[in-house]
């Protein structure tokens, strides 16, 4: 390896993302540092100083003096650490979708250089840096890994909407192809992450520490879910029951909920993945799977049955849907369970119209094909309204101004409990 001096490092930023811009900005304020993206439009804001993913201020882009935002991979050739944060879903059969990673790796292996560095952020299952990425640079490139060139993974942990724990304050999990280059890894990340690093002994570790983070907050709130049926079916108030079990100091807090976003509702398949491919079935990742999957369809259901017991007629009825992004207070829109509930309802024939003051409608529209209100809606007017996010503008509008959106006999059911319990009529 021939790179030793952090000073003198170029980082490349491949993707600036809800990922990459944020690690990108924390850099581009110590070392020189080049933000690509694919996205000419997504270059255009940054150049004029602005985040639409809200994950950093203008004032910390206007912080970050040594980064530039370019969408020509050529201008990438001069750097000799390259960090890749482009984005790692799954496809509708749920399989991971790798394009996004082998694309990124293709384009590498045409600017990579003798003694560079390549760092993978991506969430993937333990081995794919090496079984898929590091070859395609190899062919691209010509060059020979951990002779030419070298690699590491550190996992991102970003928080999308989370203004507390942000990357420089949350502990960073680093690794390297060889020794030499763990430690440079490591090294290089504690020159922007306060909180300090965590230095693996492998890459396939740190990349099965990432894939089971999520997995492990799945497979709790999935537990939590499916108690959430039993005791709907018992008659039972699912969080009067969570409040009395926490009275106990070793129970975990862990509520119901609709289970989206890009990691914990993707991350696990990768990791199932990668067990079914070595001969494992992994009964209960995969059954807390199903349950998180079937939360939306839950919800719709139970206020059809609402809905019917006060004889309002579902075919043709109207229905709000308070919140499109997969959680409060942020515009993410990736993979929100939140589209599950307005499926349910449209199978049943209802004309269901969403309301969310935080999301893009023409992304929405573009991502789902789902026409999305920015404003509150006229009152009276619909005979259900559920509350599916639980952003501060809806909290702070109340019960009143909420259930004045409805008609006189409207079901209100609250999915994130915004309000208080006997102001609505259902919940999960």
């Amino acid at each position: 390896m021939e790179i030793s001096n952090i000073d003198s490092c170029q980082i490349g930023v491949i993707g600036l993302g809800y990922v990459g811009l944020p690690l990108a900005v924390e850099f581009g304020k110590q070392l020189t540092t080049i933000g690509y993206d694919i996205s000419p439009e997504r270059i255009a804001e940054l150049r004029d100083g602005r985040d639409s993913t809200l994950e950093v201020s203008d004032e910390e882009l206007r912080q970050a003096a040594r980064i530039t935002y370019t969408d020509r991979l050529e201008d990438l050739a001069e750097c000799n650490i390259y960090i890749v944060t482009v984005p790692t879903p799954v496809d509708d059969s749920k399989r991971p979708n790798l394009v996004p990673l082998q694309h990124a790796s293709r384009a590498l292996g045409s600017v990579i250089g003798r003694g560079d560095v390549v760092i993978y952020e991506s969430t993937v299952y333990p081995g794919a840096t090496e079984e898929v990425c590091i070859p395609i640079i190899e062919s691209v490139s010509g060059l020979t890994y951990n002779k030419d060139f070298f690699a590491g993974y550190s996992p991102e942990r970003i928080n999308p909407g989370d203004k507390e724990h942000r990357i420089s304050n949350i502990l960073k999990v680093t690794s390297g192809s060889t020794p030499e280059v763990a430690d440079f890894v490591d090294a290089l990340y504690r020159r922007v992450i306060a909180a300090g690093t965590h230095k693996a002994s492998s890459i396939r570790v740190a990349e099965a520490a990432k894939v089971i983070e999520n997995t492990q907050r799945d497979v709790n709130i999935a537990l939590i879910n499916e108690l959430t049926l039993i005791f709907d079916r018992l008659g039972i108030d699912t969080e009067e029951v969570l409040e009395a079990a926490g009275t106990k100091w070793n129970f975990l807090p862990f509520r119901p909920g609709l289970v989206g976003g890009h990691c914990i509702g993707v991350d696990p398949y990768y990791l199932t993945h990668k067990a079914q491919e070595i001969g494992y079935h992994p009964d209960m990742i995969l059954a807390g799977r199903r349950i998180n999957d079937g939360m939306g369809a839950y919800v719709a259901q139970r206020a059809v049955k609402l809905m019917t017991r006060r004889k309002i007629h579902v075919s043709g009825s109207r229905v709000l849907v308070m919140g499109l992004a997969f959680k409060e207070d942020c515009p993410d829109l990736r993979n929100t369970r939140v589209v599950d509930i307005i499926e349910e309802f449209r199978s049943y024939n209802a004309d269901v119209e969403v309301f969310d003051p935080w999301v893009d409608p023409e992304e929405a529209m573009q991502e789902y094909g789902i026409r999305v209100l920015t404003a509150p809606p006229e009152e009276n007017r619909y005979d259900a309204i559920i509350i599916a996010v639980g952003h501060h503008q809806f909290r702070q509008m109340g019960a009143d101004r909420i259930r004045s959106m409805g008609k006189e006999q409207c079901v209100l059911f609250d999915v994130k409990y915004l309000l208080p319990k006997d102001r609505v009529d259902a919940r999960l």
